[in-house]
């Protein structure tokens, strides 16, 4: 046995998906709709919905917070996890995007849990700690523009109760978290972010490499 996280190839990953995935077809009607959209690279992949629906299982959430929607995939896999009165605060700024999110939601039937704000998701944020909901929520999901990472983080630990979860997307960024010649301006964000929640002693946590990589932190 190795001392490190296992690399999986193309086999070994279809493997995994073969003995661990149980998507419903709602779910996977979504994906391979999304798999012909231009932007199709910002997926939610299927074994992660299914692992957010897990952890959401897991700590008994019932209100949920989700940053960057996109056609809707983790927000549908989240709300179907929860239970019927389960909510699911969604932030996005695109009408288009989301148009396709709304759709199988409405088909999932788990419209009703989902509250969709297209807005700058700090607005919506800084809205949401304006009316008095710090500390009212059980999970968020940050999956959005890279440059307002530790914003959106930020705010999202304000938002959770003690013993609550952020999970975070993208943090291994394809690898490139790693190259020295990238100093692109999300990978530069990333790696920042990265960082700094390593040294936040306001939460546990842990970064696995499901899917892009994704960070889990339970507020202390």
């Amino acid at each position: 046995m190795t001392g490190k996280s296992l690399g999986l190839s193309e086999p070994l990953h279809d493997y995994l998906l073969s003995v661990s995935l149980r998507e419903p077809e709602v779910l996977r009607s979504l994906r391979e709709e999304t798999s012909r959209h231009p932007e199709r690279i910002m997926q939610t992949t299927p074994d992660q919905g299914q692992f957010l629906a897990l952890l959401v299982q897991l700590i008994g959430a019932t209100k949920t917070l989700e940053i960057g929607v996109f056609t809707g995939y983790s927000s549908l896999a989240v709300a179907l996890a929860l239970p019927e009165a389960g909510q699911v605060i969604a932030c996005d700024v695109s009408e288009d995007y989301t148009a396709i999110a709304r759709r199988y939601w409405q088909q999932a039937g788990v419209a009703h849990k989902i509250a969709l704000h297209l807005a700058p998701a700090l607005e919506t944020l800084d809205r949401l700690l304006a009316e008095g909901q710090a500390g009212t929520f059980d999970f968020a999901f940050i999956d959005a523009d890279k440059g307002n990472y530790w914003n959106y983080y930020e705010r999202s630990l304000q938002l959770l109760r003690p013993g609550g979860l952020i999970a975070v997307d993208n943090v291994l960024w394809g690898g490139e978290v790693i190259n020295p010649d990238n100093q692109s301006p999300n990978t530069l964000a990333i790696r920042e972010f990265n960082q700094k929640i390593h040294q936040d002693n306001r939460v546990s946590l842990s970064m696995i490499p499901v899917s892009d990589g994704l960070t889990l932190a339970v507020k202390r």
